[in-house]
């Protein structure tokens, strides 16, 4: 028998990978499972989108090796997309890098940073991705406590009476996933500030900027941030495109060099026709904006409806794609999150796969239509 490699002691095989092999035993037995746990858009992407991705194929370098950096076009539209939506200006030629979606750039940062023993400040609760990463790299997890008493920012000054000095990659999450909690620019003003001191790489993980968020914005805005920081963002929630996997990762040419030698030595540049229908993604007009949200808008109004039905509570304030909401005090999050499934065939996510701090709270998706909510809304009632 071969034994598999130690760094995998380290890491568990992801919740949902486990859980919804659970939830499609229950569904293959005939129960009707509604699942509100998963952020996977159930809504088309933009349909010149579509219409740009088929007409490409008929391109004859289709179906060809593409560019480990992305086409030229592509590029241009991000940072494009980056001047008109964020005013931050950035080289299409030397500060954006194309992505496979958020979580291979998440690995990729890591790998080109990283060595074994350097330490990683990582957001609690936060995506679960960035801690798994840091253990299979030998790296150390610090994990720092977002609160609801904090509006789930970092406490900087309690931070800085820490070490630091083993410190080398920061990650943070705004909009933030799971608690939908907005930064404020004078937040990301301490936060470079902050990275330029203890000389931390900043990395913000930005997927949720556009979704029932009426001020979006950028680390990378605030004056000196590139020094210091590099963005995250992807294509998934805001045009629908999560099973394209389009992301990309903005920041200073040095560092996106730097992460250009890891990913040049991992995979292969992305499929011709996906490049071009991002392209396409990347230029639609704030119209797309306003119809995808109104959408979101009348979902969420029935989110909170089930969760006050539930006896939980939320905050009406929140972006993003999830609710994420305070359980009853007797219940914890992974019992209520099983007693909802087995009770009314409703699964949600538990707050807890996000870190300690989670205990307490479950996430729920917007990603069902307004029928499969209120079909959960009657169960409850």
């Amino acid at each position: 028998m071969i034994e598999a490699a130690q760094r995998l002691q380290t890491v568990e095989e992801y919740y949902f990978s486990k859980k919804l092999r659970e939830v499609r035993l229950l569904q293959a037995n005939g129960k009707p499972i509604i699942n509100l746990g998963i952020g996977s858009p159930d809504l088309q992407p933009p349909q010149k989108v579509i219409s740009t991705l088929c007409e490409s194929l008929k391109d004859e370098s289709a179906n060809q090796y593409q560019s480990y950096q992305g086409l030229p076009e592509l590029r241009e539209a991000m940072v494009s997309f980056y001047k008109e939506q964020f005013q931050v200006f950035l080289s299409p030629a030397t500060e954006v890098l194309p992505l496979m979606g958020s979580k291979e750039g998440i690995m990729h940062i890591s790998m080109a940073f990283l060595n074994p023993g350097d330490q990683v400040l990582i957001p609690n609760p936060g995506y679960p991705t960035y801690a798994s990463v840091t253990k299979l790299l030998g790296a150390e997890l610090v994990l720092y406590d977002l609160t609801e008493e904090q509006n789930w920012m970092p406490d900087l000054e309690l931070l800085e009476k820490q070490d630091l000095s083993k410190v080398k990659i920061m990650w943070v999450n705004y909009p933030n996933m799971p608690t939908g909690a907005k930064a404020t620019e004078g937040f990301f003003i301490r936060l470079v500030a902050f990275a330029k001191k203890h000389q931390i790489l900043i990395v913000n993980d930005n997927p949720y900027s556009f979704i029932l968020n009426d001020a979006p914005r950028s680390l990378l805005s605030i004056p000196g941030a590139k020094d210091v920081c590099l963005e995250m963002n992807s294509l998934s929630k805001t045009f629908n495109m999560s099973g394209w996997r389009v992301g990309m990762v903005l920041g200073k040419s040095d560092y996106i060099n730097h992460i250009i030698k890891v990913k040049s030595n991992m995979d292969s540049g992305m499929f011709y026709g996906i490049q071009k229908g991002a392209i396409e993604a990347l230029k639609c007009s704030k119209l797309w904006f306003v119809s995808l949200n109104n959408v979101y808008e009348e979902r969420r109004k029935l989110v909170w409806e089930l969760a006050d039905s539930l006896n939980c509570t939320y905050d009406k304030g929140a972006a993003g794609l999830f609710v994420w909401a305070k359980t009853p005090a007797f219940l914890k999050s992974e019992e209520f999150v099983d007693l909802l499934l087995k009770e009314h065939d409703i699964f949600i996510a538990p707050g807890t796969i996000f870190g300690s701090q989670g205990e307490g709270y479950v996430r729920f998706s917007l990603c069902a239509s307004t029928e499969v909510i209120e079909e959960a809304i009657s169960r409850i009632k």
